[in-house]
């Protein structure tokens, strides 16, 4: 007997075979996850985090990081933690095809996630809160479903995200983004000039230090964006500072920054 995996999204039954010996395990795949290590840590503070890890940059063949860099390309966290698992790589690319093949279903799929999401946080009596570019920078904004994007659809939930879109950011800095949804402008070694204007401009930044975090960094505060993941409770005009990790130990690029630099 051969065995083949396959994820899929709709699917009842969880397992047939063909009349050629081959047999077919489905994986009932959900888009949100419950969290990581990091997102975890917003619990203690009474959040309960979702996201979506969708394959990252043009990884399934479709592009998800408009902006990304070389640097941020190669320090991607997406091979982080259960990532390295290759059913996890497999299962993050599925997701990413059904987004871009079939978009009505992918978002179909992510509103009732959302709203299951909602009513689990409350049971448990925490708030929930959505980050649904984990290893993605879509704009989500602007991505409708029945005439509504899902910022507009669930109007009391929080949302945030990291992006490296100037446009984006800017327009959040000047309170063009919906008010529940909260970005982070993340620092690459291509976009440090935008990044400063960024934070002149009231905007949070995260940038990627080597082994330890400086106090301040070009007149700004650093705060550590390792303690959680809950951006949306920073403040304004902060310097994000996360150590590197993984590949980015390895950074020869300029995203990874030295702190005596400050």
């Amino acid at each position: 007997m051969k065995k083949v995996s396959v994820f899929f999204f709709n699917l009842n039954e969880k397992s047939s075979c063909d009349r050629l010996g081959f047999c077919y395990h489905f994986h009932l795949m959900k888009l949100l996850n419950a969290g990581n290590s990091k997102t975890k840590k917003g619990e203690k503070k009474g959040w309960a985090t979702f996201g979506i890890h969708l394959a990252p940059a043009s990884l399934s063949g479709f592009n998800v990081c408009d902006s990304s860099s070389a640097g941020c390309r190669w320090a991607c966290l997406n091979t982080a933690g259960r990532g390295a698992m290759s059913s996890v790589q497999k299962a993050r690319i599925a997701k990413t095809k059904l987004f871009f093949t079939n978009k009505k279903l992918f978002l179909e799929m992510l509103w009732k996630e959302i709203a299951a999401g909602i009513k689990k946080s409350a049971k448990n009596g925490m708030q929930p809160c959505f980050r649904l570019n984990l290893t993605s920078d879509l704009p989500w904004e602007k991505i409708k479903f029945n005439g509504q994007s899902v910022l507009e659809a669930f109007p009391s939930v929080q949302f945030y995200d990291y992006c490296k879109s100037p446009e984006r950011m800017t327009k959040f800095v000047n309170g063009e983004m919906p008010a529940n949804y909260h970005l982070t402008f993340s620092r690459s070694e291509t976009n440090g000039a935008i990044a400063l204007a960024i934070l002149r401009s009231g905007g949070n930044v995260a940038m990627v230090f080597r082994k330890s975090l400086p106090s301040s960094y070009f007149g700004h505060e650093v705060i550590d964006g390792d303690e959680t993941d809950l951006r949306f409770l920073d403040g304004a005009g902060k310097i994000i500072g996360l150590k590197e990790k993984g590949l980015a130990k390895k950074d020869q690029t300029g995203f990874v920054l030295e702190p005596t630099e400050a």
